[in-house]
């Protein structure tokens, strides 16, 4: 049984920073594509950033592109979200997602394995 956990988020202010992490369980994630989504409510749930550990190929929405820093951890088993210069507009719940192929993509029905999820909110 695989399992996602995702711990760090919480409540800033606009201009500030928060990191996000993901521990991951039930298998060995070497050949895995880890990746963060976030989803307001009512709308659908956006990609935000990839990371293959195979081939360190890491891709990220436009949105978030220089503000947001996608890493893996030493244990392989664990993938951060680096957030700074954060907005309002970055307010949702974000998921950690996990693909059972090592290639990147953005779109969420390719992923096989979610996260419950963890809040961030940006004030203004």
């Amino acid at each position: 049984q695989v399992q996602l956990v995702e711990s760090g988020g919480g409540l800033v202010q606009a201009g500030g920073s928060l990191r996000l992490s993901c521990a991951a369980s039930g298998r060995t994630f070497g050949d895995y594509c880890m990746g963060w989504f976030r989803q307001v409510q009512g709308k659908e749930r956006e990609f935000v950033a990839a990371i293959s550990w195979v081939a360190s190929n890491i891709r990220y929405a436009d949105s978030v592109k220089g503000r947001f820093t996608i890493s893996r951890g030493n244990a392989k088993n664990t993938v951060s979200l680096q957030m700074n210069s954060l907005k309002p507009e970055d307010t949702a719940v974000y998921y950690c997602a996990a693909r059972r192929l090592y290639t990147t993509t953005a779109e969420a029905r390719d992923y096989d394995y979610w996260g419950q999820g963890t809040q961030v909110t940006v004030s203004s």
